[in-house]
């Protein structure tokens, strides 16, 4: 016999009330003769009365003896040696034909008084009994199809256990305690069991375990297999004896497959069941498996089962909810109980790289670990954040996971918020964007009032607290949300300005919900003064919404909202501190920006303004508060000018405008006769002449600014410009875009100051104010055309139609002459300048609008308006007065010859730049002198010096930021045609007003290409640049691309000309003169420098722009951009060793095409200029950079296309490292050189690295540079005529070469090290040619910095001692990660590793010997790079030591002092006599390894005798 191992008692199940439509076949009954059978019976009965049991019991089941095991054993001994075991079984089979003997028998027994509290049936004690066991569960399985059908099909309960015979038969086997033939007994239940109904078959199979015992599972597990092909509806009772069957590993993972095959097949009842069965049965092997057929197959959507719904129908959806809920439940409970599966999501999710491989069920599963625990909190977040930032979870996914499925998500808000929280705090602009995303969501879905409390105070908290950490105050709110404190508490503005911009959604949307919220909200308005001029934006724009819903509703909060809104603006625009009033007037205007909207007039109360009202109400107050501050004014100005682009507002508004425009004419104008003025009257001392004139004698009027500007009323003019825009924007609203109405102003001439003052002895008889107002003069003329440019620009662009054709050829002459007027008269003001230096005044206040500046930084040059602007009354001015004392009194060198400290000022004066604000019509007399003084040393106008027109002005560089800016409609002007009607046509007239315009639009290329990072252009960049997003920018320059090539191509053909041909200065002349320049014989264009500087210009702007992402994302800008950028001659693609070849339109074509047209500007510029062959090689490299981050972003289904893009990528960075390397190989002569190699080193590092890097052979090249070309130089008396195959290698860029070797040497170094590593992760075993091959290029390493080092020996100078110190003890640091790698491979390759130390203490004692002669000579520049140096040093002795003693080749190791030589070798004999030698020891420490007989290896610090 055999015994069953104990188990575990069986689960309580539930019977179902299912029976099959048609009653499965019965087993024949065996035919017995009567007689026989009433004896049979008789001989059984008699044989249990025999051993104490009664059969015949007329009160219910057969009573059994008190000890039932005394009536086993002796039933056991007499069917063992009798023959009454047939008569029995036969006696007991015709007794059991009765349904209701079976019943009884089967039924427990209660036994004796005195027998055991546990009672039995009778069936089990015979089936404990080994001779008829096997017989008698036969005969009961044949019995069991007879009670089939005892439940009719109809019925929707099931029998009690007592009145189901066939579920007393089943129980009859669980947990015996033996099973004589367990292989016979498993294959005739497994029998029956495949004609079983459905509701008996699964409470068989959840039995199976309890029944059959661990001998024959194997049978049970393919049976359960076919099974469930069968009938897929047994997978929960299936499921239940997989998991508790006692299984070897193999048939584990048989059952493991059959789970999985399940999956797709599965009902969705069914699915929490098999998932956790699956991932409660996961192991170390099958772990990943499991998940990634879970994730492939589990598909998480609301498609309900057909049976469910027709089960269902009345409840709907919430079946299907509940359905999923379950699912989630049980990936949740299953995540809880193993770790390892948490591991592995984790490692599942980061292993997928293509937004297609993610799914719905990935961003639950990242939700489910997220919510299980703290422990796996900083791993999800990690993951989340980079699958946002690489576009694999996208806000598709999210909306799956809530939009519309509220029920679901509803237990995982807290979790969702939580991670919205952490995004938002993210420092990729991607993550925030996602994290305002799901903050949105999660407001928007959830509409009961707590989860929006949560997350508005979330949101609201979030900004709160981190003013609180800057103000150290405490705050109630700081309890509720504690765990915001890690994250929101770190003042940074971006995160304030993601939650503002969520609320400021939420506003525009939600107004009406938010208003319960306002307590709050409310407390932000506390902490304004802390807030960016963008975010300042934001919080007004929530609030404007709240109080216009307000004042629409009877509400008393609502209304007490708009009433404090009112009072804080009020305040702050009454404030004298022009900070606090440029907030004022940010919420004034946005308020108005909001109640002025033509559709938002009405209000709650009859007694009440209207919207319009209080709208105008609004901009008196911020108008009349600005008038005591020009910059104010000008802020005012500008914003209401970006409010009226944006949007449209009610006509009183517009009325009241116009009314205040109105006094332009009076305050600006004055009327011509026949285009001449009427008097000519000096304005202090200055005679005033009529410039620029258009229009002839048909002008009008004229532009008063020499009377302004030498009045008291000069800081008028500072407005004008603002004040021009303004009145355009109306104009153009209110006549359908044309400028018709004020069109004479583009022709009008301007009184400026008489030409004559420019001559040597008219500017020398000046005094200082007279001077500077012509500056000014200069100034405020060169914005006024800025203005008109702006505004003009608009009519030839193609936007508005109600302009005629006629009309817009006058106005593109016009716009091309007043660009001409611009750059003559900034070329005039630059030399003007730098005779007498002038601050100019700020006519635009820069606003910053990405969240980047402080609107109460202190330092920040846009903030010292209020200290330092000229105002509006002339009695204002006296603190610029005491000011102006001061400055004077603490001069370099003071009136009585003493010397005093020179300030700021007087540094920034004589650089041409000064920061601070000068009042030109108050200027004391020790101005004048010291203006006078300074025009003494400075050039003067006189006709021997030229002054060349260009915009790119060093004097007026640094005051940029002070210009009104040139919108991108001004760019247009680069695509007008070149018709002239002149002598010839000459390019050079027109390149330097193309240049003016290019050289802005780098700048404001600039701004989007680093939009993190800030540097000086970010500063002079135009509001309504920093408003737009890259797309908007990119869609207005588009048009721009073949405009830009044109000018590449005139400004190369000029270059390439050379001074042979003359340029025709008449063209020049004749032009200006049209253009009513003043007739200045100095002011002439330079045709090398305007062309070279154009070139510069767009080889820049075109890096820079194939380089954006945008430009890269979408594929179209970036077509036309590569378009515009073609060869002339078609490129011949099949001459390209490219397989497919690209075709004609394609990315891979375009990208080829551009970089050959590069390639043939850099031949063809390389015969006289290396600065432009520099800028076109670095044009090229850009290109390479953007063909390989478009190949970074394709999709990876297409296999032949990334081959493609492989073999062209592949191409083009051997074309590149073929014209670095023409560059660096060409015999450049001093005309080409433009100044010779001083002051290019920089720009030869940059070719020697683009050359090293995309070289193929980059280790071998290093070699032979650092090897055997470099040595030659230093041995040598480097003169520049000497040719070592580079000719760009000489004694000026000899520090370059160095620097650079060094550096590309230690980042292969590095590639190589990482390279080790991860293999050895990934095949710890390598084969052995590939560790010889990794040596090999370790030694070629080695080397290089040995090579690089040595040259210190024949080389005195300390930059080069410096940097071999610097960058070896780097050197060494990255070797020695790789040392780990050396110690395992040691004992094959011993001779190669031994021979690489060898070789690399040859630097390092070289190293050694660089810093103690440092110490000794007090030599700074190396001594600050010692310590860690020689820490890396001491690190790598120690670390050849540990690898000699784990060895076990007999390898010693001693250390010990050696003698003291210099960098030649020679003993230094006077160091027994230096206080500091036992210093110089413990410096130094030296050692030495004794490695076997031949040879041995000197430890990193050791100086050899014999060295």
């Amino acid at each position: 016999m055999v015994l069953l191992r104990q188990q575990q008692q069986p689960r309580k199940r539930s019977s179902s009330s299912f029976v099959p439509s048609c009653p499965p076949p019965k087993i024949p009954k065996p035919q017995n003769d009567i007689g026989t059978a009433v004896d049979a019976v008789e001989k059984m009965v008699s044989i249990l009365a025999e051993g104490g049991c009664t059969l015949v019991n007329p009160l219910g089941p057969p009573s059994l003896p008190s000890d039932p095991y005394k009536l086993r054993r002796q039933l056991s001994r007499l069917f063992s040696s009798t023959d009454d075991r047939s008569v029995f079984l036969s006696g007991f089979s015709s007794y059991i034909q009765s349904s209701s003997n079976l019943r009884r028998v089967l039924m427990s027994s209660n036994g004796s008084n005195f027998g055991p509290a546990r009672s039995e049936s009778l069936v089990r004690h015979l089936l404990l009994v080994a001779p008829i066991q096997l017989d008698l569960q036969i005969m009961l399985l044949e019995k069991l199809p007879e009670y089939f059908d005892v439940v009719p099909g109809d019925s929707q309960t099931s029998l009690s256990l007592e009145d189901d015979v066939s579920r007393l038969i089943i129980n009859q086997f669980r947990w015996l305690d033996f099973v004589v033939d367990p292989s016979s007994f498993t294959d005739k239940l497994l029998q029956v069991l495949s004609i079983c109904p459905l509701h008996l078959k699964k409470e068989i199979i959840g039995s199976l375990p309890e029944i059959i015992g661990d001998q024959n599972n194997k049978t049970v597990i393919d049976s359960l297999e076919q099974m469930l092909h069968e009938d897929p509806s047994v997978i929960v009772p299936v499921l239940d004896s997989f998991s508790n069957l006692n299984l070897d590993d193999q048939l584990q993972e048989q059952v493991i497959t059959i789970a999985l095959s399940c999956i797709r097949t599965i009902d969705a009842e069914h699915m929490p069941c098999l998932l956790r069965f699956l991932l409660l049965s996961a192991t170390q092997l099958n772990v990943r498996r499991i998940i990634s057929q879970i994730r492939e197959h589990l598909k998480f959507v609301r498609t309900p089962h057909n049976r469910t719904m027709q089960k269902n129908k009345l409840k709907g959806k919430l079946v299907v909810d509940n359905t999923e809920a379950s699912v989630l439940d049980a990936l949740r409970s299953s995540l809880q109980f193993k770790s390892l599966l948490c591991q592995e999501i984790l490692k599942e999710l980061n292993g997928l790289e293509k937004p297609r491989d993610h799914k719905v069920i990935d961003m639950w599963l990242l939700i489910l670990l997220y919510t299980n625990g703290e422990s796996m909190r900083k791993s999800v977040e990690k993951v989340f954040k980079k699958k946002i930032v690489e576009g694999c979870i996208q806000e598709v996914m999210l909306d799956q996971c809530i939009r519309g499925n509220k029920e679901l998500a509803q237990e995982y808000f807290l979790s969702f918020l939580s991670l919205s929280e952490y995004i938002l705090a993210c420092k990729e602009q991607k993550a925030r964007d996602f994290g305002i995303y799901m903050y949105t969501l999660l407001f928007e879905e959830f509409a009961d009032t707590y989860s929006r409390q949560e997350v508005s105070i979330n949101i609201f908290l979030s900004l709160k607290i981190r003013f609180i950490f800057s103000k150290r105050l405490s705050c109630g709110f700081v309890q509720v949300l504690g765990a915001l404190v890690t994250h929101v508490g770190s003042a940074v503005s971006f995160e304030v300005t993601s939650a503002l911009q969520i609320m400021a959604s939420l506003a525009s949307k939600h107004a009406r919900e938010l208003i319960p919220l306002s307590y709050h909200i409310n407390g932000i308005l506390d902490y304004l003064e802390g807030l960016t001029v963008e975010n300042l934006y934001k919080v007004y724009e929530v609030f404007s919404h709240m109080a216009l819903l307000a004042r629409s509703s009877a509400d008393c909060l609502g209304s007490s909202i708009a009433n404090e809104l009112f009072i804080i603006v009020r305040k702050q625009v009454g404030h004298p501190d022009l900070k606090y009033k440029k907030m004022g007037l940010i919420g004034i205007l946005k308020i108005v920006s909001c109640l002025g909207v033509e559709s938002n007039v009405t209000s709650s109360s009859p007694f009440q303004k209207s919207n319009a009202e209080e709208a105008v109400e609004l901009l008196e107050t911020g108008l009349e508060s600005c008038k005591q501050s020009c910059l104010s004014l000008i802020f005012f100005y500008d914003e209401l000018t970006a409010i009226l682009e944006s949007t449209t507002l009610h006509p009183i508004i517009m009325d009241w405008i116009g009314k205040h425009l109105g006094e332009f004419e009076s305050i600006f104008l004055s009327d011509l006769d026949g285009g001449q003025l009427p008097s000519r009257i000096p304005y202090c001392g200055l005679e005033g002449e009529l410039w620029m004139n258009l229009d002839g004698e048909m002008s009008p009027i004229c532009l008063n600014i020499l009377p302004l500007a030498s009045s008291s009323q000069n800081a008028s003019l500072q407005f004008l410009p603002a004040n021009f825009h303004l009145l355009s924007t109306v104009e153009q609203l209110t006549n359908q875009g044309s400028l018709g109405g004020i069109d004479a102003l583009l022709g009008c001439p301007m009184l400026l100051p008489s030409s004559k003052y420019f001559l040597e002895a008219e500017w020398q008889s000046l005094t200082g104010k007279q001077k500077q107002i012509i500056c000014l003069s200069l100034y405020y003329a060169m914005n006024w055309i800025r203005e008109l440019l702006n505004a003009f620009c608009t009519q030839v662009d193609g936007r508005f139609e109600c302009i005629s054709q006629t009309s817009k050829d006058d106005i593109m002459q016009k716009l091309l002459k007043r660009m001409r007027n611009l750059v003559f008269l900034e070329s005039l003001l630059s030399h003007s300048i730098r005779m007498c230096p002038v601050t100019l005044p700020q006519l635009h206040l820069r606003v910053e609008h990405c969240g980047s500046t402080f609107i109460n930084q202190p330092n920040h040059v846009g903030n010292k308006e209020k200290k330092n602007e000229p105002k509006m009354r002339p009695e204002s001015t006296s603190p610029n007065k005491r000011k102006h004392k001061k400055t004077s009194k603490t001069s370099a060198i003071g009136t009585d010859g003493n010397l005093h400290q020179q300030t700021l000022f007087d540094v920034l004066r004589k650089a041409g730049a000064v920061t601070s604000q000068e009042v030109p019509d108050k200027v004391s007399s020790k101005d004048m002198a010291t203006s006078t003084s300074v025009d003494h040393n400075s050039h003067v106008f006189n006709e021997s010096v030229l002054i060349e027109v260009s915009p790119v002005s060093q004097a007026l560089e640094s005051q940029k930021f002070r210009f009104r800016p040139l919108l991108l409609e001004c760019f247009s002007i680069l695509t007008f045609s070149k018709d002239h009607d002149t002598c010839c046509s000459d390019p050079v007239a027109e390149l330097p007003l193309y240049l003016y315009l290019i050289h802005d639009l780098q700048h404001k290329l600039d701004y989007f290409a680093a939009p993190t990072k800030q540097c000086s252009s970010r500063n002079s960049i135009a509001a309504a640049v920093t408003r737009m997003t890259l797309d908007e920018f990119l869609s207005k320059i588009r048009p721009l691309f073949q405009s830009l090539k044109s000018n590449l191509d005139s400004s190369f053909c000029i270059l390439k000309e050379g001074e042979g041909n003359k340029t025709c200065q008449e063209h020049w002349k004749f032009q200006s003169t049209a253009a009513g320049n003043p007739d200045l014989t100095n002011v002439v264009p330079s045709n090398s420098s305007i062309s070279t500087m154009v070139f510069k210009e767009i080889l820049n702007c075109f890096s820079k722009m194939l380089n954006l992402s945008e430009v890269q994302r979408y594929r179209s800008v970036l077509s036309d951009l590569l378009e515009a950028f073609q060869p002339d001659k078609a490129l011949d693609s099949g001459s390209l060793d490219v397989h497919p070849c690209p075709s004609p339109g394609t990315i891979e074509y375009l990208y080829l095409g551009a970089c050959s047209f590069v390639e043939c500007i850099l031949d063809a510029v390389c015969s006289f200029s290396f600065i432009l062959a520099s800028e076109a090689l670095f044009t090229l490299e850009s290109a390479v950079t953007s063909f390989q981050k478009v190949m970074d972003k394709l999709d990876g289904d297409d296999k032949i296309i990334q081959s493609a893009f492989h073999q062209i990528l592949t191409l083009l960075r051997g074309r590149l490292a073929s014209s670095a390397k023409k560059l660096l190989k060409h015999k450049w002569d001093n005309k080409n050189l433009e100044n010779g190699w001083k002051n290019k080193g920089e720009m030869v590092q940059k070719i020697l690295r683009t050359y090293l890097e995309y070289d193929e052979s980059i280790s071998d090249l290093l070699d032979e540079l650092a090897c055997t070309i470099l040595p030659q130089v230093s041995l040598t008396t480097m003169a520049e005529d000497e040719d070592y195959g580079f000719p760009t290698l000489c004694s000026a860029t000899f520090l370059s070469w160095y620097r650079v070797l060094f550096e590309v040497n230690l980042t292969v170094l590095g590639k190589l090290v990482k390279e080790v590593v991860r293999l050895e992760k990934v095949r710890p075993g390598f084969q052995p040619v590939n560790v010889h091959t990794l040596l090999i290029r370790l030694q070629k390493n080695v080397n290089v910095v040995v090579a690089l080092v040595s040259m210190c020996r024949t080389h005195d100078k300390v930059t080069l001692h410096a940097m071999a110190v610097k960058y070896g003890g780097k050197f060494v640091d990255s070797f020695l990660k790789a040392f780990d790698f050396l110690q395992v491979h040691f004992q094959m390759h011993n001779e190669a590793i031994l021979l690489l130390v060898k070789e690399l203490q040859k630097a390092t004692r070289t190293i050694q010997t660089l810093c103690s002669e440092a110490k000794g000579l007090k030599q700074t520049v190396i001594t600050s790079k010692i310590p860690a140096t020689k820490r890396s040093l001491e690190r790598f002795l120690f670390r050849v030591k540990a690898l000699l003693h784990s060895t076990s080749n007999g390898c010693t190791f001693w250390m010990g002092n050696l003698k003291h030589k210099d960098l030649r070798g020679q003993v230094v004999s006077s160091q027994a006599y230096v206080d500091d030698g036992i210093d110089s020891i413990d410096e130094d420490p030296e050692g030495a390894v004794d490695v076997d007989p031949q040879g041995s290896v000197p430890s990193a610090s050791e100086n050899s005798e014999n060295e």
